[in-house]
């Protein structure tokens, strides 16, 4: 496990309220996980393990913008799965969008708008502002945002581990196929493991 803090980040994908919280929308929708919501708590003492040693950590921000008339532009195959989303859902500088409490503070955010991280986003450009070559990533879903944005990094020569109990999925099944389709492109590593590494480098 190489640690290289000064030139590492953990990259936490859509951990935010109305994905999460009992008062989100995904919640209001019927959508809550159990194997989700535990996340921000396993994942506290690894955020805050990055940020004592120097690491940074970057929380990207599933965005639903406002379009016309302030209605939020929604691709259809999301409006087909989550027929539940309205005004006001994900918009930009609201509490649904923001990182859960739990996972506060984070060095910085990204907008995102589809499942990718690195879609049409400045993630790569802060990444490599911030000399970022290493990323640690967890959040949701596995076979979605997680996924998508760990094969991205992956094509662009950043060095990736993605964390096997930092992440979930709505299934277990679901999840753990996707951890092991990523074995190819990514480290995999338990929240456990990387923060032991990191206590050990301390």
């Amino acid at each position: 496990m190489s640690l290289p803090l000064a030139s590492s980040a953990l990259l936490l994908v859509d951990l935010q309220n109305d994905f999460i919280h009992p008062g989100g929308a995904y919640a209001r929708g019927g959508q809550g996980c159990a194997d989700i919501a535990a996340l921000p708590a396993r994942l506290a003492p690894l955020a805050q393990a990055f940020r004592r040693q120097g690491g940074l950590v970057i929380a990207t921000l599933f965005t639903l913008v406002p379009g016309r008339g302030g209605e939020p532009i929604v691709s259809p195959h999301l409006m087909k799965m989550r027929p539940f989303l309205r005004r006001g859902d994900f918009a930009p500088g609201s509490w649904g969008q923001a990182v859960v409490d739990e996972l506060q503070p984070v060095d910085a955010t990204v907008e995102k708008l589809a499942y990718s991280a690195f879609y049409m986003t400045r993630l790569e450009w802060l990444l490599r502002k911030l000399e970022i070559s290493s990323l640690v990533v967890g959040g949701i879903v596995t076979n979605g945002g997680v996924a998508s944005t760990v094969r991205d990094a992956h094509v662009r020569d950043f060095d990736v581990t993605v964390l096997s109990d930092g992440c979930a999925a709505f299934s277990p099944q679901l999840h753990q196929v996707s951890i092991d389709a990523l074995r190819p492109v990514a480290g995999v590593e338990t929240v456990a493991e990387r923060l032991r590494a990191l206590e050990a480098g301390a």
